[in-house]
Order: structure tokens, then sequence, then C-alpha cells
């Protein structure tokens, strides 16, 4: 992982979904993590349909409680920090999950768990493995 870069290999340079006023892409949206309890819940049929595209998926409480705006974590020896960007879902999750899960992960009295996890930059350089554990700092 790279401050500069995002993950080696994903989107995040090439087709972000969020972008600066100058086009580049928006630092915010550079990691993606994921609830494990939430994906077990949400994605049911894993032979037959595409896992959710997070590359951090953690047994962890990513709420806002837990987690607020500007809480640093560790991965490996990669040092993120949680966005202020809200991940709500997508048309891809609908289209995956079904509506009932995006209607689920998006109701106004679950926001605050960020069920559909959270959004993090990179502020330092790191290298991040299968295993690692995700720090919170």
């Amino acid at each position: 992982m790279t401050v500069n870069h995002g993950i080696i290999g994903e989107r995040w340079t090439k087709k972000p979904w969020l972008t600066l006023p100058n086009g580049d892409p928006d630092p915010r949206i550079q990691v993606s993590i994921l609830s494990q309890r939430v994906m077990d819940l949400c994605w049911r049929d894993q032979a037959n349909t595409v896992h959710p595209g997070d590359p951090i998926v953690v047994d962890m409480n990513l709420g806002a409680a837990n987690l607020p705006v500007g809480t640093r974590l560790r991965a490996g020896s990669a040092i993120l920090e949680v966005s202020d960007k809200f991940n709500n879902g997508c048309i891809k999750w609908r289209e995956r999950y079904g509506n009932d899960s995006l209607r689920w992960i998006n109701k106004r009295e679950n926001r605050d768990f960020h069920l559909r996890g959270i959004l993090c930059k990179i502020v330092q350089d790191g290298t991040v493995k299968v295993g690692d554990q995700l720090i919170k700092l």
C-alpha cells in the first residue's frame, strides 16, 4: 500500500468512483474494509456470486463509536486513517446481494454501525500480508 498509489493492482488509480476537483482519485476511498460478520450475512451464495470486493475483511467493530473519522489503523506496516466518506454500498452490492441487503445496511438506525464497511486513506506506506491483524492505534 502506498500513499500515492493506493493498493497496488486495485482500481483506485484507474477508475475511482470518487475524484478530486482536478480529476485525481480521492484518497479518502483508497482502502475499503468490510466486517466479516456482515459479509457472511450478505454473501450467501459464495460459489456463484462475486466477492464484495473489499481488500480487507475483518472481525472488528467498524462502527462510528469504535472507529470515528480520523482514527488510525495499522494494517501490516501500513497506516490507514478512517475517512469521512460514508460507504453506503452501490448498485453492484444491490445486484449481487439484493435490495433487502442494501436497504438493511443503509437503514437510518444502522448507519452508525457502518455495515457496508469503512473507507480509509493510506497515510503511511507499508506492506500487508494475508493474516495480518488490523490494529486500532
